[in-house]
């Protein structure tokens, strides 16, 4: 099972804590690692068909100081498609003029829907089939650029229409709001004042948010497997869908 990380928060925060976390569970998710993260209209996208733990891309990541308001990285553990650069997650689209980023893991079985020519996989794997196929029925269902409550309201019809062809844990952003999707291993953590020392649940390696943070700020972290010792993980349910924005659950 590959491994999900996602972070939306309320102004650019460092996510190089958290990436340190996951990257230690590449040890068995060996088949390659990305990540995705937005800096106002721009994104920086850094993928390796490496492991995260011997990569010197990873390394690089680990002391990139990246800050950012939407994230999305992924170990993999490949299921579908050989271990290669095209099909390593997090993949990226241009849609109604803004970047869109996708991360899943799991496996859809006899997953091959009709693709038009603006939304074609590079790669061989069911993931990024499944999201050329999201981006395509969006891209359909508005004509122009949807609000975050019209994107969910769609995406709530198009997700089950997916996980019915197996496990479907997925990540999204358009850099506006981060929208995740649990079939199987899920879970989420919301962190705001006061802040506090935390420690990774892998590594011995801590970290005091309160030095780092204002009164103000506001972080959503998703991943696979909680991160982190000591913090209130919720675990999503079977079928749950939300959608973060500024650091916060917006239902």
């Amino acid at each position: 099972m590959c491994q999900l990380l996602g972070m939306n928060a309320n102004t650019p925060t460092d996510v190089t804590f958290s990436f340190s976390g996951l990257a230690t569970r590449a040890d068995e998710h060996k088949d390659g690692f990305g990540i995705a993260f937005f800096e106002g209209c721009g994104l920086r996208h850094f993928v390796d068909h490496h492991s995260a733990r011997h990569s010197p891309l990873a390394e690089l990541v680990k002391r990139y100081p990246i800050k950012s308001d939407n994230v999305i990285a992924h170990i993999r553990k490949a299921t579908q498609g050989q271990v290669s650069l095209e099909n390593t997650h997090p993949f990226q689209r241009e849609l109604w003029g803004r970047y869109w980023v996708f991360a899943h893991n799991g496996n859809l079985v006899d997953f091959n829907p009709r693709l038009h020519a603006a939304f074609k996989p590079v790669g061989q794997t069911d993931s990024e089939r499944a999201f050329c196929w999201l981006m395509q029925e969006l891209a359909k269902a508005h004509a122009s650029v949807p609000s975050i409550e019209e994107l969910s309201r769609t995406l709530r019809e198009l997700v089950p229409q997916l996980a019915r062809h197996g496990t479907f844990n997925m990540l999204l952003s358009n850099g506006q709001a981060l929208w995740a999707h649990n079939s199987t291993h899920l879970h989420y953590l919301l962190r705001a004042h006061p802040f506090g020392r935390v420690r990774l649940r892998d590594e011995d390696l801590s970290v005091d948010f309160a030095e780092h943070t204002t009164v103000n700020d506001r972080v959503a972290v998703i991943a696979t497997e909680p991160l982190t010792r000591d913090e209130p993980w919720v675990a999503f349910t079977p079928g749950q869908l939300e959608v973060f924005v500024g650091g916060a659950l917006r239902r």
